[in-house]
């Protein structure tokens, strides 16, 4: 059974018939939290839970410490919760809360299967925040039979969640990558306490897309890919963004500290870590705003990114995927054709622009340049034969440079880390690739993340595809309980193929290009770095 018509009023006349449901109350080892109970959506629902203590004043760059005990009888979940500062928002630094949602559950029903998402924003903006309906609902509800469990948690982002530097290293009570640990902090959080709330701890699925589909590759790495505890068994990325991931004392890493202390006036002081801790938030965020665009087209899309710290990160991606050093047991990656397109010059397309760039040779290969520095002469050649003037992809020709160009980057840094962990799985793997037009980064959101009109406009490709994500999330495979009208099931990676998503529906494609160009990139992972 498949619901397709969305429309509010519609579901509260099928929600109608349903018995009272009372809002939950869930008692935990520190505090009561009160959720809700909706009859439009069919959900029970906590806006507000802290998973982690605020991490203010020495907490700072610090990894995630426990939560603090509730000292109110009862915590009133029904709350909205801040945003961590970022780009678009001052946010605030206690910010250390997740949401969750799922159709009500009582016991002693079985318990249902689990999904955290992450969400995106170049690792320099985004929250987690739940309103009504929640960010993800499409995909619970695009069939009768989803029954899982959607958590959403916060995590840190740009200075604050990942400020690199040897001083960071060195600190007792600093840590890098902390956007990374509360990450792993919210699954630890779900493991714990998630079976109250009806979830089934051991079946785990992590999600994302951009940065949060890169933090589902960081989270897949972890621990030498040995994470203990196993805290998920399923991973989805979508469009993962995967930036230029440096060592924490490469000169690019502590260029970025020397630029954070001299932005925030700490350059004289005699500990300038502690100095950093101490500034005025807002002049952090500032400061970070200005790092983020100093490397906007060239060593790293938005300068903020994880870093190889020996620790959670052992390890790029590239290595630990190709010797199979992962977390989890499956693996459903997505990419959108032209997605690469978006964090590449706009002056790219042009015979002539006021950027410095244009659709010349010579200003592509100057382009490719500075988004390649650490690779030879002989590499950089090989490149540009890999992805000449005129050329093919699996799914499409180009003869310009703005699109060759997009091509290279979303490769680097979006397409090839997902087919790499799809390829590398324990158990088994999946890829598919978006092309309805224009195809861009995020262009494939609005069938599963928010409700619109393209869940009853397209309700084929609502039903097929986010019907496959859906199966994913409770099976781990996204071709279980398929009905028959499905014509086209979702290729396994190892078979050769990719999964299409086209206006006409459901494809498959063979892979042949892509496999090649992810090869180079992966044998050059050290000099990208990626």
């Amino acid at each position: 059974m498949y619901i397709t018509n969305l429309v509010p009023c519609i579901l509260l006349l099928i929600h109608s018939a349903f018995s009272f449901v009372p809002d939950p109350t869930v008692r935990l080892d520190y505090g009561n939290f009160q959720g809700k109970y909706n009859a439009v959506y069919n959900i029970t629902y906590f806006r507000r839970i802290p998973f982690a203590a605020a991490p203010i004043g020495q907490n700072r760059f610090r990894s995630p410490q426990p939560p603090l005990p509730v000292t109110a009888a009862v915590y009133n979940s029904n709350r909205p919760f801040p945003g961590c500062p970022q780009r678009k928002e001052n946010g605030t630094e206690d910010c250390l809360f997740l949401g969750l949602y799922s159709r009500p559950w009582n016991k002693p029903a079985p318990k249902r299967p689990v999904v955290v998402f992450f969400y995106g924003g170049a690792f320099i903006q985004g929250a987690a925040g739940i309103g009504l309906p929640p960010s993800g609902f499409p995909t619970l509800n695009v069939s009768a039979e989803n029954d899982f469990v959607m958590v959403c948690p916060n995590y840190r982002i740009n200075a604050f969640g990942f400020l690199p530097g040897r001083k960071v290293k060195d600190s007792p009570d600093s840590d890098l990558n902390v956007g990374l640990l509360d990450q792993q902090a919210a699954l630890q959080w779900v493991r714990k306490h998630v079976s109250k709330f009806g979830g089934d701890p051991d079946n785990v699925a992590i999600w994302g897309q951009s940065a949060g589909g890169g933090s589902v590759l960081a989270q897949l790495i972890a621990n030498g890919g040995k994470t203990e505890p196993p805290l998920f068994n399923k991973a989805m990325a979508s469009s993962p963004f995967w930036p230029k991931t440096y060592r924490y004392d490469s000169p690019e890493a502590e260029a970025i500290y020397d630029q954070m202390v001299t932005l925030t006036g700490c350059g004289n002081a005699p500990d300038s870590l502690k100095c950093l801790k101490e500034v005025d938030v807002q002049k952090v965020r500032e400061a970070s705003l200005i790092v983020s665009e100093s490397h906007k087209y060239t060593t790293s899309a938005y300068t903020w990114a994880p870093v190889i710290d020996g620790t959670f990160l052992r390890e790029p991606l590239s290595v630990a995927a190709q010797n199979g050093r992962l977390n989890g047991a499956v693996v459903f990656g997505m990419y959108n054709s032209h997605e690469g397109e978006n964090f590449i010059p706009g002056g790219l397309s042009k015979a002539s622009s006021s950027q410095g760039f244009n659709s010349s040779e010579a200003r592509f290969e100057f382009w490719l340049r500075g988004f390649l520095p650490g690779i030879s002469e002989a590499q950089l050649q090989q490149a540009m034969e890999l992805y000449p003037a005129t050329g093919t992809t699996e799914t499409m020709n180009y003869n310009n440079t703005y699109t060759r160009a997009g091509l290279i980057s979303r490769d680097v840094t979006l397409t090839c880390p997902a087919y790499w962990v799809a390829k590398s799985a324990k158990k088994n793997g999946w890829l598919g690739e978006y092309t309805i037009a224009p195809a861009k980064h995020a262009s494939d959101v609005g069938y599963w993340n928010t409700v619109n009109p393209l869940q009853t406009t397209q309700p084929r490709m609502y039903r097929d595809w986010v019907g496959a994500f859906g199966r994913f999330f409770q099976s781990g495979d996204p071709n279980t309980k398929a009905v028959t009208s499905i014509a086209q099931k979702v290729p396994e990676i190892k078979s050769g193929k990719e999964l299409l998503v086209t206006s006409e529906g459901l494809s498959e494609a063979k892979l042949t290009k892509l496999e090649k160009r992810c090869s180079f990139w992966q044998s050059n992972g050290a000099q990208v770095p990626v």
